[in-house]
């Protein structure tokens, strides 16, 4: 993963994401003079943050002549050109990690996805006017997602892949389980954050129709993980949808959790069940990957195997050690194969990791798991 663009963007952004007294430079791409003014506000200088502004893409390509950012907080629809022009020649010409700020009406949010996959690093709601909740609580989320950004490793976006002897080996999906695996009774939890979209692609993509259940946290605001989940059912033979209160986990089945809310498993007798709930934000998301994992960790102990995933922070990693600790098979992404290696890193440094793997390792690691006869809850 020594490419060219990781190699310019570490030199670029060396030692500035860890050392807070050197402002990240951002700058915020938007037709609206008041979204702007409130972004700004909100990364202030005294939160480690220097903003610029600009009206439009072309005005934004004038003022990168003459100081490149740390981050660009980027519209989609402006006039003269949109978002997601100038973000295919930004990643063509001149990479630099990018955050779309859209808004929740449902062509923004495919707009969003398709800006995913056209080498952004991350998506976040515009600014609710005049809602004071917003510069109290989703102050907190624009924060890390322009520290997550600005912390990323960049790469070409994945799409279409390179058929590289590892990339054609790693297009193959998983062959189907055996009938008389036990796999009815296990489930599957992800988490990722920055990054996590596609890698989340790239698992899901490679699980057998008849996979134990899913259950996914990717950081993401309410109203886009519907069309990432649609994005995903579209590419993958299980089928994906976004998660509602009460659905039951089957085989062959991803559930994501919704955008904004907290998704926990439960367990009556044999089946798996979601609830999903408002709540305050854990490990400073919601939804939360502890909240999710740690619900697994009570629910399902040894029929669950857990994989944290690239992202921003610290979301995670206690709830993989809780699964851990219940005798969970608990897989962390290596750093060479993630975005940003924030949450992994920190459920390794917890021990909550009993194998870290790269990417394209991890779809075999949960059929071996899948294919093994289950642990007991007391000992391995």
């Amino acid at each position: 993963m020594n490419s060219r663009w990781d190699q310019k963007h570490s030199a670029r952004n060396a030692g500035r994401t860890g050392d807070r007294s050197i402002p990240l430079k951002v700058l915020v791409v938007d037709d609206s003079a008041t979204v702007r003014q409130v972004l700004a506000a909100v990364l202030s200088e005294e939160r480690g943050f220097r903003v610029t502004v600009a009206a439009d893409p072309l005005i934004a390509m004038e003022k990168m002549k003459k100081s490149l950012p740390d981050v660009i907080l980027l519209d989609l629809e402006m006039p003269r050109m949109n978002g997601l022009t100038f973000l295919r020649k930004l990643m063509a010409d001149n990479p630099l990690p990018v955050v779309v700020c859209s808004s929740l009406t449902g062509p923004n949010t495919d707009g969003a996805i398709q800006a995913l996959e056209n080498g952004a690093v991350d998506v976040i709601t515009k600014p609710q006017i005049g809602v004071r909740g917003f510069l109290e609580e989703s102050a907190v989320q624009l924060e890390d997602a322009v520290r997550g950004a600005a912390a990323a490793r960049l790469r070409k976006p994945l799409r279409p892949r390179p058929l590289s002897i590892e990339g054609a080996w790693a297009q193959e999906r998983l062959p189907r389980l055996r009938e008389s695996s036990t796999h009815s009774e296990r489930i599957i939890a992800l988490g990722a954050s920055t990054g996590g979209t596609e890698a989340l692609l790239h698992l899901f993509e490679r699980m057998p129709a008849d996979c134990p259940g899913i259950v996914a946290v990717q950081h993401m605001p309410e109203g886009f993980t519907a069309a990432f989940a649609r994005r995903l059912d579209n590419s993958c033979e299980i089928e994906v949808r976004e998660a509602a209160d009460g659905d039951t986990v089957v085989l062959g089945r991803a559930y994501i959790a919704p955008g904004n809310r907290h998704m926990r498993v439960l367990r009556s007798g044999s089946t798996y069940f979601l609830e999903v709930r408002d709540g305050a934000l854990v490990s400073r998301h919601r939804p939360s990957v502890d909240v999710l994992f740690r619900s697994v960790a009570e629910a399902a102990g040894p029929g669950a195997v857990g994989v944290l995933m690239t992202g921003m922070g610290d979301d995670g990693a206690e709830g993989l050690l809780e699964m851990k600790q219940a005798n969970a098979f608990t897989i962390a992404q290596d750093e060479a194969t993630s975005v940003v290696f924030g949450m992994p890193r920190e459920a390794i440094l917890r021990g909550a990791a009993e194998d870290v793997l790269p990417l394209h390792r991890i779809p075999g690691a949960i059929k071996q798991w899948t294919n093994t006869p289950p642990r007991s809850p007391s000992g391995r």
